[in-house]
């Protein structure tokens, strides 16, 4: 016989683990490969998302309305001074850039026919990115902003059109506004449904055994003989 082995140092001995209770092996940082994926993907999203900026300040340089300047031998004037060109150029930025967000994030979807929060961000900085894109192209297409230069080179008495501007900024943030709200209904709408929770691997045996008692149980419960279901509900004969 041999004696039993005693732990080193009077520790207790190890106790056996769980298989499934082993920790995950290692992949490659906090998410692994799949977040690192969807972070390549985010990123080249935003900036197609960026580039389509370009497409919103050329229809906003051409939907815009202008505002008419009149220069005279010194200054430089409106030429209907109760004009509201400056505030539809602005409605018209805003318009095309909330339409934008819609229609990219409708089309990224439809790609990716998924969510997650990496996309989500890379729509909104994309989004943002494309508004500005779309801002600074505008007023670059647009007349030049060196009005008292164009005025002399149209000389004084003859109308021209100002520079194209926008004056509220808070426009900008229409295209990601536009694409939150479109990615969130497209989600709701369209979007897989959301997996079912694990159960642990404590309770994933009680199941089976569960069943195993129940079936056990309907086993054990005597056969009811035919002739006494076929006259269960007969009344017995009355007496006297």
């Amino acid at each position: 016989m041999t004696a039993p082995l005693t732990p080193r140092d009077n520790q207790p001995p190890e106790e056996p683990r769980h298989p499934e209770a082993a920790p995950a092996a290692d992949h490659g940082g906090l998410g692994g490969p799949e977040l690192a994926r969807e972070l390549r993907e985010g990123a080249l999203i935003a900036l197609l998302v960026a580039a389509t900026g370009l497409l919103l300040g050329l229809l906003w340089n051409w939907l815009a309305p202008h505002v008419p300047l009149i220069a005279d031998t010194r200054s430089v004037y409106l030429k209907n001074t109760e004009g509201e060109e400056s505030i539809g150029a602005d409605g018209t930025f805003l318009l095309l850039a909330f339409a934008f967000g819609v229609l990219t994030t409708a089309a990224v979807f439809l790609f990716r026919r998924r969510g997650g929060i990496p996309l989500v961000v890379a729509l909104v900085v994309g989004g943002l990115l494309g508004a500005t894109v779309g801002w600074l192209t505008g007023m670059w297409l647009g007349p030049t902003p060196d009005v008292a230069e164009h005025a002399k080179q149209v000389g004084p008495g003859v109308a021209f059109d100002g520079p194209l501007r926008l004056q509220a900024k808070g426009a900008l943030l229409a295209w990601p506004i536009g694409a939150m709200l479109t990615q969130l209904v497209l989600s709701a709408l369209f979007g897989p449904p959301d997996p079912e929770p694990e159960v642990p691997y404590w309770l994933q045996g009680q199941e089976g055994q569960q069943e195993q008692q129940f079936q056990g149980q309907q086993e054990q419960q005597p056969e009811v003989p035919q002739w006494l279901r076929e006259n269960h509900d007969q009344r017995p004969p009355s007496e006297g």
